[in-house]
Order: structure tokens, then sequence, then C-alpha cells
């Protein structure tokens, strides 16, 4: 620790770098501030074993794997948990008089001064994986007692804020039992079939309650029309929201309990010329939240994907028409990646699923707290992973790609019809072409199908108009080939002919000469390479090869395709 080592002039001195890496890892340090080991590490420039085994042959210290490692907890305790993470250090020995300390970067001889003065003994130095240190250090510092002590106390004192429906009958009027009862039995059925929502819609003389199941409304329409204010105020009342005002839109929450199923409610109303029509989206909270292996990705396009998300920094993004599917997608990857390790804060409007250990922020736009604002203050709470709900704004998209190409990985949703186009969309709300073609890793677009119903599956030959466009889109000797299916309908599938949904991709990832066509604001060239790259296969490719094994009809491939006859 006599003098301080120039970390990447040993690197090229050992030939582990070139110069030409070292020169743009300098660059990109300017940028983002983070420490020069990491920058080269994250770039793969360097493998972080390479570099900690040269130090430790260099300064002729040891190289300590602290994943194996037994920790004295008199010893860690030498070093204070702020000083420890301040310094990136941990006690590890103590022998006589002298302590041996883990250094993420042992060459850092100010750090070492200042630990010296901390411990106050002989200091012996072992270099560790940064990784690995900040692990040991949640580890070892932690105390798991106390923390669920608090815990249990603020639990009693706050008490259960979700409504038992099974219980809440029992403690109501009678006048308002009946009301009760009807609601209980609106989500009762609606959980059973697997509605996504509920409407009630008041008209002239009669009431319409209807459930989206898989994508399609269903309707009940009731001659009860005047039961709707008493029925709209109870469920105001669950929300938190002012029953008096019926004049404006509201918007709330709540949470239900249903049969051991927790339930949460996003409830919206809307004033209409014959009473208020509620809309209710049904998020249920008792599932477990999907990941990729059980999203319908098909298996080539699951191991690309995960292998972009794993990367250090970078913007993916994740594309298509509202109720395609993206939040589902953007969820099942973030449970992939939610490990102890990662800071992941989510910016979301509204927040949709509950995840533990990761920091959800839901926009306001009434107070001022929009996405832009909070992305800005998110960027200040260290994350290492950033989920924006969607890019909606010239701001909003600035922002997010500068984060991506400065240390963080970005996650987001934005409103396109295909992969290809997206890029070109972000440079049309005002994007520089340089900083789409840095940020962005890879583009996902994706739309929701609906299943045949395996219980009334039959064959069905395509009629003239349908086959016209089979034969347009689909090469002549493959079209011929095709056979096709769709449901006859039956008692379980509710005589639609579908049940359930699944969802097609497309995925297309920015290679290095479509991050050049980008640059240059050669869009052509950027749109004719996209296709010709040979890993992306267009969304109605996959689509089609759904319907050919029975798995969809060709009017759900028609429907999401937009080229409907």
């Amino acid at each position: 620790m006599a003098k301080r080592l120039r970390l990447g002039d040993l690197l090229v001195k050992h030939k582990l770098i070139s110069e030409k890496q070292l020169a743009a890892a300098l660059e990109e340090q300017k940028q983002s501030g983070r420490k020069l080991g990491r920058t080269l590490i994250e770039n793969g420039y360097v493998k972080e074993d390479d570099v900690l085994k040269l130090l430790s042959r260099q300064l002729d210290i040891p190289y300590i794997d602290l994943d194996q490692f037994q920790f004295q907890a008199d010893v860690v305790k030498l070093i204070p948990e702020t000083a420890a993470r301040r310094y990136r250090a941990i006690a590890l020995k103590k022998t006589g008089q002298s302590v041996l300390i883990g250094m993420a970067d042992p060459t850092n001889i100010f750090d070492y001064d200042d630990l010296v003065k901390i411990i106050k003994d002989s200091v012996d130095v072992a270099v560790v994986k940064e990784s690995e240190l900040a692990n040991a250090i949640d580890r070892v510092y932690q105390n798991d007692s106390e923390i669920q002590s608090l815990a249990t106390a603020v639990d009693e004192d706050l008490g259960d804020t979700v409504f038992d429906l099974g219980l809440l009958d029992q403690s109501v009027s009678s006048s308002d039992a009946p009301v009760v009862r009807l609601i209980e039995k609106m989500f009762e059925d609606a959980m059973t079939v697997g509605a996504s929502d509920i409407h009630i819609e008041p008209d002239a003389s009669v009431l319409r309650i209807r459930r989206r199941i898989d994508g399609v409304l269903h309707e009940q329409v009731m001659d009860e029309k005047a039961i709707v204010p008493a029925l709209v105020s109870r469920l105001k009342l669950m929300a938190g929201l002012d029953i008096a005002e019926r004049r404006l839109p509201q918007d709330g929450r709540f949470n239900i309990k249903l049969k051991q199923r927790e339930v949460d409610v996003r409830f919206s109303t809307l004033p209409t010329q014959y009473g208020e029509a509620v809309v209710m989206r049904l998020l249920d909270q008792s599932g477990d939240i999907l990941n990729l292996e059980n999203i319908g990705l098909p298996p080539e396009l699951r191991v690309r994907l995960e292998k972009a998300i794993h990367r250090p920094h970078g913007l993916i993004l994740v594309t298509g028409p509202t109720g395609s599917g993206k939040t589902t997608t953007l969820y099942a990857a973030l449970n992939t990646l939610n490990c102890p390790e990662k800071k992941i804060i989510t910016v979301e409007d509204p927040v949709e699923f509950r995840l533990p250990r990761i920091n959800q922020v839901q926009v306001n736009s009434k107070i001022g707290l929009d996405f832009a604002r909070v992305l800005r203050t998110t960027l200040r709470q260290d994350p290492d992973i950033i989920l924006v709900g969607e890019i909606r704004d010239r701001e909003t998209a600035e922002i997010s790609l500068r984060a991506a190409i400065t240390g963080h990985l970005v996650l987001s949703t934005l409103h396109t019809n295909d992969a290809i186009s997206t890029a070109v969309r972000l440079i049309d709300m005002g994007i520089e072409g340089f900083l789409v073609a840095s940020a962005v890793q890879a583009i996902i677009a994706q739309r929701l199908l609906r299943l045949i119903c395996e219980k009334c599956i039959t064959l069905k030959k395509p009629d003239p108009g349908e086959q016209a466009w089979v034969n347009a889109v689909v090469e002549k000797e493959r079209a011929t080939t095709l056979h096709f299916y769709h449901g006859a309908g039956c008692p379980a599938c509710n005589h639609s002919g579908y049940r359930g949904r699944t969802a097609v991709y497309e995925m297309l990832e920015i290679t290095n000469e479509l991050a050049d066509a980008l640059r240059q604001q050669d869009y052509a060239a950027f749109k004719q390479g996209a296709k010709e790259q040979q890993q992306f296969v267009p969304l109605l490719n996959n689509a089609l090869t759904l319907a050919a094994h029975k798995k969809t009809s060709l009017s759900e491939v028609m429907r999401i395709s937009g080229w409907q006859t």
C-alpha cells in the first residue's frame, strides 16, 4: 500500500485489455462517474476474477472468497456498518495486533488510510469481489430479530385494511345488506369465470353489468336500474371516494378478500346521461407472479430475452396496444431479476401488482408527480434496475435513455405496432439517433390471442376471403399445406369457441449494424437490416405457427395482424 497503482495501466501492461478499450472505458467513466474497474468489467473488456487475481499478485496480498468465508461477529464490528459500505471494506480476521480487511479496491490508498484510523491497529489487506462484499455486509450486519419485532408492532397498530366480503354483510344495516350481498356475488362470479374487468353501466331503462373475459365483454341486462345509486355509493365507500360527488369522474382502489383470495380492485367512475358508470379492474394478488418460463415465450426467444435482461445496463422496450399483455411481460422479467443484490425501482400508473423487495412508485399527475419527475428522483436512489410503466413523452424518453447508458438497466413500454418501428418512433419523439442507438438493447412487440377451446375444437376450412389473405402473407408452397381450426362453441367456453389467451411475440435486438443506421439516420437501411436479422421472426409468422398447431384460429391471427379483409 506504499504507492497508488493505476489499474488501467496495469491491465494494459499485462495484456488483459487493449489501449483502445482503456480509452473507451475512461471516456464512459467521465460520463457515468462509476469506478474504472467496474466500467471495464461491465463492458465485458475483462473478467472480474482476472482483475482481482492480478491485483493479488501485483500487491502480494491474498484474494478471499467471501461466499465461503466464516465471519466472526466481534471482528466484523471493528468497522462500523456505515464505514464498511462507504469504503467497500470488511474486517475478516484479527491476529494479535493485526487486522486483515477485505477491500473491493485495495489500490485506493485514501480509503486504506481512513480504515487504519478507524481500526487503530496494524492493518493487512486482502482483495475481494465487490458483489460478494455487498452480500457479506448485508448478511453480517443485519439484526433480523429486532426488525421482525418492530414490524410486528407496527402491523398490529395499523390493523387490516382489506375488505373481507364474507364478513362485511354481517356488519351492515339491514337496508345495506342486499347491496353488499350483490357486490359479493358480482365479484365471486367474476373471479369464477376469470374476468379481468367488471363494467356497471346504467341505461335509459335497464342496468347492464358486463364482464371482460379473455379480452371480450359478456353482457348481463337487468331491469333493476334503480339500484345503481346504492350500488355505486357502496363501492365508492369501499374505495374511499366522495359519495356526494356525482358530476365529476373519480378514481380509487380497494382490496377485497373473497374465499381466501385477495384481489386488488382499481375503481373508476364516469358521469353519463343516465347515471354514473363504473369500471373495476380486478388484479388477483393471491396468485404467483408469472416468470419468463410460463408466459408463452418460445424457448429460443426466452433465452435471448433472459440474456438481454441480465445485461448490466441498456433499455429494453415492450411494445403493443393497450391490453396486449405488456405489463405481464415486464413483471415476469422483474420477477426473474428480483434478488437481494439488485435495487429495483418501478414508476407506474398505476401499480398493478405488488412485488416484495421492489420499490414501486405510483405517479399522480394531480400533484405534479408525473413520470419524468419521479424518474429524476429515482436516479438519485441508487437503483440497478428501473421499470418505467410507459414512455409517454420526450422528457420521460430522454431521461430513460440517458439512465440506460449510465449504468442502469431500464425496462419500459411504448405504444407502437411492431418492434421495427419502435426505434424510429423514439426519434420521432425528438430523441437524438445516437442516443437511441447507444441505449436500446432489445425491443419486444406482442399481442394477445384467444386460445381455441379444447372441448369443442374442430377443423375449419378458410372461406375465400381468408384464403386470399393467407395466400398474400404466406409463401405459396406453405399456404396450401396449412390447416386451421376453430371452436364450435360449448358450455365449457360459454359457447364462444375460445377459452383462455396466450401471447405472441417478436423480438428485435439492436446490433452494431442497426445502431450505425440509427446514428446516420438511415431509417430505410435500419428497417431492411432488421428484417434480414437471422433471429428476427415477425409477430405474424409466430401467430400463424400457433394457428397451424391448433392453438388459435385464423380469424384471431387476422385480427391481431390488422390485415383483415
